[in-house]
């Protein structure tokens, strides 16, 4: 059976401005790593994510339900082990803008290991002293990556590929 091990949730670091969230996984680390690279696996559980091009350099929006579409692009791949995007989700400003702003996005990494019992993914997004509003952002961030991250488990337990 696949799923998550523990009550592992997101934290925030007021500090460093970070977000971050680690957890086991029972799902090999190349199952974990299409569900977070590709986009129709992305799609599944996370935002409606269309991109142009592949690997390093690609663009364009992950879009949510009652939310709209976030500019993202992909920053660095090393596969299989870590993917990085760059995304302007200012959820405090409360509009999202039409191309990718690098003076206020955040970036958020996916880093996976692999564990006798699965995959350790860990995501941490940084950036969040350049947004609207960094408190805000950081908790909204914060239980927004609990509820994405549970879909991902949910999925993967489910058999989704």
């Amino acid at each position: 059976m696949q799923g998550a091990t523990g009550g592992d949730r997101a934290v925030l670091d007021g500090e460093t401005y970070t977000v971050t969230r680690s957890i086991s996984i029972a799902a090999p680390v190349e199952k974990v790593w299409r569900a977070i690279t590709d986009p129709e696996h992305l799609s599944r559980w996370f935002g409606r994510t269309v991109l142009c091009g592949a690997g390093v350099g690609a663009v364009g929006t992950m879009t949510f339900e009652g939310h709209g579409a976030v500019p993202i692009r992909v920053e660095a791949v090393d596969a299989p082990r870590s993917v990085t995007y760059r995304w302007n989700n200012d959820d405090a400003l409360g509009i999202l803008p039409p191309d990718l702003d690098e003076s206020s996005s955040t970036v958020f990494t996916f880093t996976l290991e692999t564990q006798k019992s699965g995959t350790r993914l860990t995501v941490v997004e940084s950036g969040f002293e350049r947004t609207s509003d960094p408190e805000a952002n950081l908790e909204s961030h914060r239980r927004g990556w609990d509820l994405e991250i549970d879909k991902l488990v949910a999925l993967l337990r489910e058999g989704g590929r």
